[in-house]
């Protein structure tokens, strides 16, 4: 029976039962981080053979004789750049081969907009606004690029499909003071939707009230399947705004963070040839090059995209059966109750729960108090406002399969009891 169809007596008489829980609960003095999407020691243990690819007396030459000890080659090995741009779906001309976080790309593109323009359009610091879209929910870091260069951010909801293009397009092909939209296409941060043919069509087929109009295209979770047989695929963003003859509005960034070792990956964009030569036209400035004996060390271990395909094949036996355990602990004390919804994706690194409106603070508070540390209720919005309270993001990476089922047993209890309590305000 849902909660919500209970008497003021019964609702009264189930907390007191899940209050003495949560005592018994607090009393086992649990410490359980479920806060952001790290991977565990097990995990980072699947890559320890790649330091073992590259030594002193390895053959330190790319494939077109650079030696990777030295200054140069700006954009990146050829070798590396054709891995990644195989990995992100696309072609190694599309490509430049940074450093090791993808964020830190997308923090330049955002800041060299502000400061520079983009291919020749106005700095958007002398503007007198510049706005975000902000599929919601979504990813904390990137809202935290734009909320610190001052840029007005709009919610736009998230559906299974992807961001809603209605509004979308409303925004994007009537306000030229709408610059950029982050997106996360595929698993997305925090549900794990994975956007539809037709929405990247109608991404690739927007038309920008403004020149500069960027798509921040973060594919993070590209690779990142948990199934061998249950797998999303997505059109390639790059292609489709080439033959929508929108070949400039996109950036499209990815990263091997989470597939070789958090900062000690590599990472990319993929853009046009207008905006890639407009990129490096600040890069020969900002740096000499980036780690070559990293691209190097990446190229020769993963070898090609089934290389990385394989590996990753690793990595999903080590995080499925922490999403199942997690999943099946909502599915067996949540389902029927109405007091919350969830997804079950086929990839990336999160859970996404909404918990009934007004109710994801206390919970995540119920859950702290409890020794259970979750993200902070709002993170998953601009400004860390979430409007209705509810939305709460759970990474089941980092702790192992057993903790993620007993930290879902807590969370579920705490979702119970802040569900119960604010049904009595009404009551």
């Amino acid at each position: 029976m849902q909660y919500s169809e209970l008497s003021r007596e019964e609702l009264l008489s189930l907390k007191s039962e899940l209050d003495e829980r949560y005592k018994e609960s607090k009393s086992k003095g649990l410490n359980l981080n479920m806060a952001r999407g790290k991977p565990s020691a097990t995990q980072l243990n699947v890559s320890m053979d790649i330091l073992d690819v590259i030594n002193s007396k390895s053959d330190l030459n790319a494939i077109d004789g650079t030696d990777c000890r030295n200054y140069g080659v700006l954009d990146g090995l050829p070798e590396a750049k054709q891995l990644m741009a195989d990995m992100m779906g696309t072609t190694k001309e599309h490509v430049i081969v940074y450093g090791n976080a993808s964020l830190n790309i997308m923090y330049d593109q955002v800041s060299r907009a502000f400061i520079h323009g983009l291919m020749g359009n106005t700095p958007w610091c002398r503007l007198d606004k510049v706005k975000f879209l902000c599929p919601v929910p979504g990813y904390d870091r990137h809202f935290a690029i734009t909320e610190s260069f001052g840029v007005e951010m709009i919610n736009i909801p998230m559906t299974e499909n992807g961001p809603d293009m209605d509004l979308v397009e409303k925004y994007v092909n009537n306000d030229s003071a709408v610059k950029g939209i982050w997106c996360v296409p595929k698993y997305s941060n925090p549900q794990g939707f994975t956007y539809s043919d037709e929405t990247v069509k109608r991404f690739a087929g927007l038309k920008p009230a403004a020149n500069d109009f960027r798509i921040f295209w973060d594919n993070a979770y590209v690779i990142h399947h948990l199934y061998e047989d249950k797998q999303d695929e997505i059109l390639d963003i790059i292609s489709e705004c080439e033959k929508a003859g929108n070949p400039d509005m996109v950036f499209e960034f990815a990263s091997t963070s989470k597939v070789s070792f958090p900062g000690g990956g590599i990472a990319a964009i993929a853009a046009s040839e207008g905006n890639l030569n407009d990129i490096k036209k600040h890069l020969t400035i900002q740096t000499i090059g980036y780690d070559k004996l990293n691209q190097l060390r990446h190229v020769r271990y993963f070898k090609n995209l089934d290389g990385l395909k394989a590996h990753m094949a690793k990595h999903a036996e080590q995080l499925r059966p922490k999403f199942e355990a997690t999943l099946k602990v909502f599915d067996d004390e949540l389902t029927g109750l109405g007091i919350g919804s969830w997804y079950a994706p086929r990839g990336g690194y999160f859970i996404s729960f909404d918990a009934m409106e007004g109710c994801a603070k206390s919970i995540v508070a119920k859950c702290k108090e409890a020794g259970v540390t979750l993200t902070n209720a709002g993170a998953t919005f601009p400004y860390h406002k979430d409007p209705k309270d509810s939305n709460i993001r759970i990474a089941p990476s980092f702790p192992t399969a057993e903790d993620m089922a007993q930290a879902a047993d807590i969370f579920v209890l705490c979702v119970k009891i802040a569900s119960v309590e604010k049904l009595l305000e009404t009551k």
